[in-house]
């Protein structure tokens, strides 16, 4: 080949299901390792270093990403893979876990809200005092950076306890609107709200 022609760039499919090789790679989808052999889906991205794979566990990917994974079961990935999988579940299989984290997402509320503490094992974000099972708990947005991505995350705060948090910078409310969107949202306790509000006190 001379010095004038180009070299040809290999030329990477768009996904790969195989076994991770090792477990340094991280799930872009949860955020946690994948293990050594586990399952993983690679999506084709073009990034500002080259091109390269955004790896996921096959489960995340079935909650999350299930168009993507449905065209690399189309596409037959696991033909790419460098470690052949083991046991690969059925795209069906796969698809019940799509459908049921659909449902949960429907089923999420809306922050913020109030509800009674399921149990006596939770903690203020606040102050780190207890929450006693069944005491009203007031659960707001904590805006938590990952990467170059910003996530609202929710914390369980005492009543008492919100006129501190929402003066935190990444609290994610207004303390204008707190009242009436705690009101909005927890439709269960109306009966109980003039207390909890009186507790919660003046905001902002």
């Amino acid at each position: 080949m001379s010095e004038d022609t180009p070299e040809i760039e290999e030329q990477l499919p768009p996904y790969v299901i195989e076994g991770a090789r090792s477990g340094r790679s991280g799930c872009k989808t949860c955020r946690r390792k994948i293990e050594k052999d586990t399952l993983r889906l690679g999506i084709l991205i073009e990034g500002p270093y080259g091109t390269g794979y955004m790896w996921h566990h096959l489960k995340c990917s079935a909650r999350r990403h299930f168009d993507r994974l449905e065209e690399a079961y189309e596409l037959e990935a696991w033909k790419e893979a460098k470690v052949e999988p083991q046991n690969l579940p059925a795209l069906e299989e796969l698809k019940k876990l799509h459908e049921d984290a659909e449902v949960k997402k429907k089923e999420r509320r809306a922050l913020p809200y109030i509800e009674l503490a399921p149990s006596g094992r939770s903690k203020c974000k606040q102050c780190s005092e207890p929450i006693e099972k069944e005491a009203p708990r007031v659960v707001l947005g904590r805006e938590v950076e990952f990467g170059r991505q910003i996530r609202t995350t929710p914390i369980n705060v005492h009543p008492r306890c919100v006129a501190a948090e929402v003066q935190a910078p990444d609290c994610a409310h207004d303390p204008a609107e707190l009242l009436s969107q705690l009101r909005a949202n927890s439709p269960d306790l109306a009966s109980r709200m003039e207390d909890i509000t009186e507790e919660i006190g003046a905001l902002g």
